[in-house]
């Protein structure tokens, strides 16, 4: 739980909408965020946490918080 909420944190730097994420078929997206708001360390960081820059959906995703 603590490395979503700290995910979450780093996205909510850049993310402001209504519809912050979306979740389907075990993958979580995070929405409105694009690939280059967040700093090469947070994108490491991301990466550690599980999420990466998905090109096809052009989007943050997680396989990890995606389904329990």
């Amino acid at each position: 739980m603590k490395d979503l909420i700290e995910a979450l944190q780093i996205f909510s730097k850049y993310q402001n909408e209504h519809w912050p994420t979306h979740c389907e078929h075990e993958v979580l997206y995070i929405m409105c965020v694009t690939q280059d708001q967040p700093s090469k360390e947070e994108a490491a960081r991301l990466d550690e946490l599980g999420f990466f820059w998905c090109e096809s959906d052009y989007c943050w995703v997680s396989y990890r918080f995606g389904s329990a």
